[in-house]
C-alpha cells in the first residue's frame, strides 16, 4: 500500500510561471524502481519514464497508465496531418495556465518555444495570462483551449468560428480540442497528487 509522504524539507515552490525546468515532488509514494516489472514498463511505453516519480506513481495502476500514455503520445506526437506540434503544445500551455498548473505550463511552454522559436510570445502568455493577444491563429487556439478548460460544455460555435477564421482545417481543430482537453484533465491530476519545486541550482 502506498503511503502519503511529506514534501522534502527546503522545497522551494516556484513564484511565477516559467519556461525553465522544474522539479515535481509527489505527495504519495511512487512505485519503487526495484518493484517495477515488465508489465509496468509496457504501461510506461517509453522505458526511460521509469526515472520520473510522476510516472512511477501512475504506474501503481499500470493498465490505466498504458491507456493514458498511448492517448498522450498520439495527441502530441502523431504527425499524420493536423496541427503542427508547436500549436498542440500551445493548447496544452493555455489549459495549464488557466488551471494554475505551474509544472505542466513549464513543460509545455518550453515545448511550444522549442517547436515554434517564438519564446517571447510564449512568455507573454505565461506572464500576462491567456488574455494576452499574439496573432489571429494563436489567439483562436488559446481562446478555444480556455473555453474547453473553464467550462467544457460552454465550448461551441463561437470558438469553432474563431478557429475556422484563423484558417484551421477540421483535423487541426480536432487536435486543438484534444490537446486542451487532455491537459484540462492532466492538470487536475497532477495538482492533486504533488507539487512543483525550483531545482536547487535554479
Amino acid at each position: 500500500m502506498s503511503a502519503v509522504i511529506p514534501a522534502p524539507e527546503g522545497l522551494v515552490p516556484p513564484t511565477r510561471f516559467t519556461q525553465e525546468t522544474l522539479d515535481w515532488v509527489p505527495w504519495v509514494e511512487p512505485l519503487p524502481i526495484e518493484e517495477v516489472t515488465e508489465h509496468h514498463y509496457e504501461a510506461l511505453v517509453q522505458r526511460s519514464r521509469v526515472k520520473n516519480p510522476y510516472f512511477r506513481l501512475l504506474a501503481r495502476d499500470p493498465d490505466i497508465l498504458r491507456e493514458r500514455t498511448k492517448a498522450d503520445l498520439d495527441i502530441f506526437l502523431n504527425t499524420d496531418a493536423g496541427l503542427p506540434r508547436a500549436e498542440r503544445e500551445l493548447a496544452a500551455t493555455a489549459a495549464s495556465r488557466v488551471n494554475g498548473c505551474v509544472y505542466c505550463a513549464s513543460v509545455h511552454s518550453a515545448f511550444t518555444t522549442q517547436q515554434s522559436g517564438r519564446r517571447e510570445d510564449v512568455q507573454r502568455i505565461l506572464d500576462e495570462g491567456v488574455s494576452a493577444r499574439i496573432d489571429q491563429r494563436w489567439d483562436a487556439i488559446i481562446d478555444a483551449s480556455v473555453a474547453l478548460t473553464q467550462t467544457p460544455s460552454a465550448f461551441g460555435a463561437a470558438e469553432l468560428a474563431g478557429l475556422d477564421a484563423a484558417g484551421l482545417d477540421d483535423l487541426e481543430v480536432l487536435d486543438a480540442i484534444l490537446a486542451a482537453s487532455f491537459f484540462n484533465w492532466a492538470n487536475r491530476l497532477m495538482l492533486s497528487i504533488g507539487e512543483p519545486g525550483v531545482p536547487p541550482s535554479a
